[in-house]
This record gives C-alpha cells, sequence and structure tokens, in this order.
C-alpha cells in the first residue's frame, strides 16, 4: 500500500521567482559563465532559496542547490538596459555582469570594473533577479525564454 498523499503529489508552485537576463549577442560559453556569476551571490543574501543538501542511496553528501528553478531569459541591450531600471526602481536582490568583466581575472578586479562605471553606463550583459513571482515578471517584461 502507499504512504503518498496527495499532498506529495502536487507540484510545488513558489511565490517568487529566480530569474537570470543575458543579452542575446554573447557567445555560448560567456552566457554559461554570466549564468553562473549571476546566480551565485543569490543564496548568500536570499538563504531561503537554497534548499536542503542531497544524498544520494550510499550516504554520499552533495551541497544544497536553489529550491526553485532559475529561469534564463534572453533580450537586446535596450531590454537589459530597461530591465535594470524596473529591477532598481523595485529594490529587488539583484545582481550585474557587465562586458567589462570578461577582461578581468580576479573578484577584486570585477568589483573595480564595476565601481568605475556610473550606474546609466554600465555595459550590461547579464541580469540577475529574486523576488515575488509578479515583480519579477514585470522586471524582465520583453524579454524572452533562452531556447
Amino acid at each position: 500500500m502507499s504512504t503518498n498523499t496527495t499532498a506529495s503529489v502536487e507540484p510545488v508552485r513558489f511565490d517568487t521567482k529566480i530569474a537570470v537576463l543575458l543579452r542575446e549577442d554573447l557567445e555560448p560559453w560567456q552566457r554559461l559563465n554570466v549564468t553562473a556569476f549571476l546566480v551565485s551571490g543569490l543564496g548568500t543574501v536570499v538563504p531561503e532559496v537554497i534548499g536542503e543538501p542531497y544524498e544520494d542511496a550510499d550516504g554520499v553528501g552533495y551541497l544544497p542547490m536553489f529550491r526553485q528553478p532559475v529561469l534564463v531569459f534572453e533580450g537586446t541591450k535596450e531590454t537589459l538596459a530597461a530591465a535594470h531600471a524596473r529591477v532598481l526602481s523595485r529594490a529587488l536582490p539583484r545582481a550585474v555582469f557587465t562586458g567589462d568583466l570578461f577582461a578581468t581575472g580576479n573578484d577584486r578586479d570585477n568589483r573595480a570594473a564595476v565601481r568605475a562605471v556610473p550606474t546609466a553606463e554600465l555595459d550590461l550583459v547579464g541580469l540577475a533577479v529574486y523576488g515575488p513571482r509578479n515583480a519579477v515578471d514585470k522586471v524582465v517584461k520583453g524579454a524572452r525564454m533562452h531556447p
């Protein structure tokens, strides 16, 4: 006899969303690299996005991961600029990746490269955002799902 309840097989719906918006003209390796960098900060600032650690049948432990999917979008440079303005106006947790970061080789230089450019002049190639579903949807409005 199965001990599963209806609640345990129902899909989990989150009232929050994690979204990454990438500039459409990035090379495939850049898309992967930028996405990884952008989402890496969310768990440190918003710990509730992290689930429980994993363990396989042999008892080998694995690191916890996000508790919910990360939706990846793409758009033009203008789409990123508009999304950036919207995320700032909503004061949502966010991360940015600029074109300048492809030329740096370490965290200190990455932060210095972003710090050197005024907000309105950032050469955005990626943006990550976390927050209520409807607010995140408004931030990424105009972008399309990454293929």
